[in-house]
């Protein structure tokens, strides 16, 4: 899947986006509260995020912190306690535009007993890996727990903190918020199959096929031979 951070985007509609993007964590339920946080890219050494302890349905665009990598900000309320993993991760990661935090369910319960989710359903690879990691407890908004997380993110796009919660990244925060969805949801259908029993896991070597069609899944270049695209000219109008 190619996911890559759009090009032009002002300050003013990333706030608006983020401001959406935030309720919608909530809607959804993979938020509950003021637990999670939402960041985006806006410069090379900056970043948007919001605030500590604001419940979204209150805030405002303008209620933003604007973040420097060098923890200096500028915004009417603090920035959120987790800022030093949004930092790190955007400050690693050039390819990442936005760091979604959220406390969703099945991904903390999951979390709580120090567990990932492995290989059970093909769609963990989207992802990025063969497997969703689980990082190590520390203690929320310090630098240990920010080690901890981008050790678990290497080659991934999402992970699990333990005893915490759910971390996902995307070109745009609407991508973070789509992945962090999915992996809410496989945690739920894992917690499931744990239920009935001991889920199959597939082997590397499948997991590795389906990382390949990942990279053109929804491209004009995904492998299909016998799935081929006929001129506009050619079309047959039934009526």
């Amino acid at each position: 899947m190619t996911d890559q951070i759009p090009k032009g985007s002002d300050e003013a509609d990333l706030r608006t986006r983020m401001l959406l993007v935030c309720r919608q964590m909530n809607a959804s339920g993979i938020n509950q509260g003021t637990s999670g946080n939402l960041s985006a890219r806006i410069g090379p050494k900056s970043l948007l995020i919001t605030p500590s302890g604001l419940p979204y349905e209150s805030l405002t665009e303008d209620g933003l912190a604007l973040l420097e990598f060098d923890g200096q900000w500028i915004g009417p309320s603090r920035p959120s306690s987790e800022w030093r993993i949004h930092r790190d991760i955007l400050a690693a990661r050039s390819e990442v535009g936005a760091v979604l935090h959220a406390h969703s369910t099945h991904c903390t319960a999951l979390a709580c007993l120090g567990l990932g989710i492995p290989a059970f359903h093909y769609m963990v690879a989207v992802a990025g890996g063969q497997d969703i990691r689980c990082a190590p407890y520390a203690t929320f908004g310090t630098q240990s727990l920010s080690d901890h997380a981008l050790a678990a993110l290497d080659g991934r796009k999402a992970c699990l903190l333990a005893n915490h919660g759910l971390l996902a990244l995307g070109a745009t925060p609407e991508k973070a918020l789509a992945l962090a969805i999915e992996v809410e949801t496989l945690a739920q259908m894992y917690i499931l199959a744990r239920g009935l029993g001991e889920p199959t896991i597939l082997d590397a070597a499948e997991m590795e096929r389906v990382l390949a069609l990942f990279r053109t899944y929804g491209t004009p270049d995904f492998p299909d031979a016998e799935l081929r695209q006929k001129a506009p000219s050619s079309r047959v109008i039934h009526r």
